[in-house]
């Protein structure tokens, strides 16, 4: 059976409607809280590994409050050298981008370029896309999502760009046939609301 591997970093950072998909498709779903103590999940062909958001961030690599972080990056880079499906959701995406080369910055507003985070509901569009067209035409445009950063990505350049938000360029991405970013949240449930 096919699994879907979770890794939480906060209690209330659950996956949400990402278990509904799964066990619709027959996956079994396997969370992990590194952060409580859990070890990694062996990676097998057929998993998907679903790294969830978090306060920390990519600046928190290697810091004495995260260390599990390094080991995440670790997961990440198994998962995208060895073929296994990603989904990276806000933090998630942060690291899936850094284990690809990438890293982030502040997300600054525009005209005083003082820090500003991304906070509410707000529109993503699709830009151009040759290789994820089928997931631009799901997108619709515009198509509304829930907003909780306050980084931007610096995208690896094999990243490739599928959806921005007025604000932040860098919302939804892909790094090769498999994994996937999410700057954004789509796990989000009547109960977690």
């Amino acid at each position: 059976m096919s699994r879907l591997l979770v890794l939480q970093h906060l209690e209330h950072e659950r996956p949400g409607l990402f278990v509904n998909l799964a066990r619709e498709r027959g996956f079994s779903v396997c969370t992990f809280r590194l952060d409580l103590g859990d070890s990694l999940p062996e990676l097998r062909t057929g998993d998907l590994l679903l790294v969830l958001g978090g306060s920390m961030g990519i600046r928190d690599i290697g810091s004495s409050n995260y260390p599990w972080l390094i080991e995440e990056v670790g997961l990440i880079k198994k998962a995208l050298s060895q073929g296994v499906g990603l989904i990276g959701v806000c933090l998630g995406a942060q690291l899936l981008a850094y284990a690809a080369g990438g890293y982030v910055e502040a997300l600054q507003e525009e005209v005083s370029h003082k820090p500003l985070a991304e906070i509410g509901w707000d529109n993503i569009f699709p830009q151009s896309s040759e290789n994820n067209c089928k997931l631009t035409s799901l997108l619709g445009c515009p198509f509304p999502v829930l907003h909780w950063h306050g980084d931007r990505i610096l995208l690896p350049n094999t990243a490739e760009l599928i959806a921005s938000s007025c604000r932040c360029k860098e919302q939804l991405f892909s790094i090769g046939p498999l994994a996937y970013g999410m700057q954004f949240h789509v796990e989000i449930d009547d109960e977690m609301v």
